[in-house]
């Protein structure tokens, strides 16, 4: 474990609840929260500008630092948009890119130069992407090069304040609000009762909504229960019957590593635990003189590894397919909300 990793343990523990180190750290919070207050303010009486693209935008996004699983939200999202008739595009930041002006991803796109989550967009939901730090360029280039998208998903991008939005929605996962402060003293970007449409929390079965949450949040469940080869050869196959008795290591380099292993731990997989850093690059192979038979990874990390030659080619490789699940009436409330947007646009 490196230093980066210690000090981001260490601050996760004191961000779950309010003990010495947290309250340390309490008045930097408090002139956060006075900036937050202050950027909310300018944006709402216009000496900051925001633009509005000429279709409705559905922000994802969440405010509990770190991932709460937004890519298996929007990917679910905009299958259920295609299924009612829609033409859905997506917008993000492209996530450790080089380049900051916006681009069109393609299905052969690298992860250095789109960034892996929208990379895994584009492939698995065959919608148009495209990336740029400034979400609004990136909207309008989208656009131009697909002229028949109707809605436009930004897969996170919450506090891009300067791209107009019609729905907002907030994702959550076990760990609810942490103590509920403010960054650095706490884990969040914003206050836990700022405004937003929808509600949502990645849990499993056994897990509670955090009562810190309103009381019309949508649960979302993530499950995995096959998985296929990096290198593409081969079938894809139920966890229980992958190499019985082999030795199994689980690796994901995702912001909270421990809901891809309690995912796999609830399907009854042993495995020895390979947490690596969110966006990990792989610039340096962790699997090279790993000491395993097969080794899991999530659908993230896969997009850069099939780039890199030396860990494509590792028959060891195989990764888990997950898909989101969302109880209620949650596509309900996103297409009523659609049909307000049309009508103001």
């Amino acid at each position: 474990m490196t230093m980066n990793d210690r000090l981001a343990s260490v601050l996760m523990q004191a961000w779950m609840k309010r003990g010495w180190l947290a309250g340390l750290l309490w008045p930097i919070a408090l002139l956060y929260g006075v900036l937050l207050t202050l950027r909310c303010f300018l944006y709402k009486t216009g000496w900051l500008q925001q633009h509005a693209l000429p279709v409705p935008v559905i922000i994802v996004g969440n405010i509990f630092i770190g991932g709460t699983g937004k890519t298996p939200l929007t990917l679910w999202l905009l299958q259920q948009l295609k299924s009612r008739g829609y033409h859905p595009g997506v917008i993000s930041r492209g996530y450790g890119r080089t380049q900051d002006a916006p681009a069109v991803v393609t299905l052969s796109s690298l992860a250095v130069d789109a960034g892996d989550e929208a990379v895994l967009i584009a492939q698995q939901s065959g919608c148009p992407v495209a990336v740029g730090r400034n979400r609004f360029d990136a909207g309008t280039t989208l656009l131009d090069a697909f002229p028949d998208v109707d809605v436009i998903v930004a897969d996170d991008g919450l506090q891009h304040l300067a791209l107009a939005r019609n729905i907002e929605i907030v994702l959550f996962d076990s760990r609810g609000v942490g103590n509920g402060w403010l960054l650095p003293a706490g884990p969040l970007r914003e206050p836990a009762d700022r405004k937003r449409d929808i509600t949502v929390v990645n849990l499993n079965d056994a897990e509670l909504i955090s009562p810190a949450l309103p009381s019309d949040t949508f649960r979302m469940q993530l499950e995995g229960t096959s998985a296929y080869p990096l290198n593409g050869a081969g079938q894809t196959q139920s966890l229980s019957s992958l190499a019985p008795g082999a030795k199994l290591v689980a690796a994901a380099g995702i912001g909270h590593p421990e809901r891809f292993f309690s995912m796999l731990r609830r399907q009854g997989v042993p495995f020895t635990a390979l947490p690596l850093p969110d966006h990990y690059r792989y610039d340096v192979n962790p699997f090279q003189n790993l000491d395993a038979d097969l080794i899991l990874i999530t659908e993230k990390d896969a997009v850069k590894c099939r780039q890199i030659k030396q860990i494509a080619d590792d028959h060891r490789i195989w990764v888990v397919s997950v898909a989101a699940h969302i109880e209620g009436a949650f596509m309900e409330k996103i297409v009523d909300r659609l049909k307000i947007a049309r009508l103001q646009n």
